[in-house]
């Protein structure tokens, strides 16, 4: 045992002799998984979508009031008030979409009632925003358009006195079509579809877990450069002449790694735990088991494959290459879901695959230890097959 400590504390010394290493080893998984998973938050609902655009009220009237709680309420944008010049800015850079002017004139006698939407020309949510306003426009001019009716209709059984006369039915009828629109019951009935959706994908959760797995993968792979190392500086010869099994050389050499990769898992799950909010810990069991089978896995390829490679030059090239085509294809950066489905059954020999559905399985539809089996089983599988080969294709030199 001293030996497998000792080789594997000598790997990890040259692995880490440069500082560089840190970077690959932590700095950039980390920077890929809190970019691609949306940043803070964990959840990608929890957010407000809603388009931002600013009002600038200069009418400051009743019915401007209700367009702006109209909005407000609007599924589409999300408004915020600000004078013409704040408003200018945050167009300028791009803090919002538009801004809308209510101008001076719009208030409820109905002479003017144009308002004044501005956005960049190549801007393309303005469409959707005008409709919004569209909208809300539409149902705070409803009183309006009630009172003026009932105006018109009052002015043909009897005239009124005087201009004044007329303001004050009309305000009164706007204030009660106001209040009768207020309490009117709603005519449509909103029914959402229970079907669930059959592609499980959360941003964060399935970013983390992606880039966890292609992060860990390649430098696991690279043991197959390491070995190539050794061979070229003639130390494996020299290790075999002394009282050293092959079998204590390879479990240092490749526990020793595999340790490297749970260490650096460990803290990528404690980064989306407790920066990104995804939810690692819901059960503990289950994740090592698919954290350390998929190392075992990764580690034994990358054992097989230093058998068949003959320098470290190669040997590097083609872990790069093999660890990011396995990510790529085994739906670490994207979900296997958006293959064709010749490719979705054809990546099922590949140990990524496998790999990131046992983390989905836990991170995101809760599965314990028995939900996950199949893919840990599936995983030691493949680690008994790459370690079979590589111990019997074994050579010094």
């Amino acid at each position: 045992m001293n030996k497998v400590i000792a080789i594997a504390w000598k790997d990890a010394l040259v692995r880490f002799a440069s500082r560089m290493e840190l970077l690959f080893f932590i700095i950039l998984p980390v920077v890929f998984t809190f970019l691609l998973g949306g940043g803070l938050g964990g959840g990608a609902g929890e957010a407000d979508s809603r388009l931002p655009i600013a009002i600038v009220d200069q009418a400051g009237t009743p019915l401007a009031a209700e367009l702006r709680a109209a909005l407000a309420d609007s599924p589409t944008v999300r408004v915020t008030e600000a004078d013409e010049a704040a408003a200018e800015a945050a167009l300028d850079s791009k803090d919002v979409v538009a801004v809308l002017v209510i101008p001076a004139g719009f208030d409820s006698d109905g002479q003017d009632l144009a308002l004044e939407l501005r956005a960049a020309g190549n801007e393309i949510n303005a469409l959707a925003v005008e409709q919004a306003i569209n909208a809300a426009a539409a149902r705070a001019g409803q009183s309006l358009a009630a009172a003026t009716a009932i105006t018109a209709q009052a002015a043909e059984l009897r005239a009124f006195a005087d201009t004044a006369e007329r303001q004050s039915f009309f305000d009164s009828a706007q204030s009660r079509a106001r209040t009768l629109l207020a309490e009117a019951p709603g005519r449509l009935k909103t029914t959402l579809g229970a079907t669930a959706d059959p592609i499980a994908y959360e941003p964060a959760a399935n970013q983390s877990a992606g880039q966890m797995i292609t992060w860990v993968f390649i430098p696991l792979i690279g043991i197959s450069a390491l070995f190539a190392f050794e061979r070229e500086q003639g130390t494996l010869r020299r290790m075999f002449v002394t009282p050293t099994r092959k079998g204590t050389v390879l479990l240092g050499t490749i526990g020793g790694q595999v340790v490297m990769a749970l260490v650096q898992m460990g803290l990528l799950v404690a980064f989306g735990t407790f920066v990104m909010g995804i939810d690692w810990l819901r059960d503990p069991v289950a994740l090592f088991a698919v954290l350390f089978a998929a190392g075992l896995a990764a580690g034994a390829l990358g054992t097989m494959l230093g058998t068949f490679i003959k320098s470290e030059r190669q040997a590097s090239g083609l872990s790069i290459m093999v660890g990011m085509v396995m990510a790529l294809m085994g739906g670490c950066w994207y979900p296997v879901e958006l293959f064709p489905e010749a490719v979705r059954a054809g990546v099922q020999v590949l140990p990524t695959y496998w790999a990131m559905q046992g983390l989905l399985d836990v991170v995101l539809l809760g599965g314990g230890l028995s939900a996950v089996w199949p893919e840990v089983g599936v995983l030691l599988g493949f680690a008994a097959l790459f370690f079979a080969v590589g111990v019997a294709r074994f050579r010094y030199e």
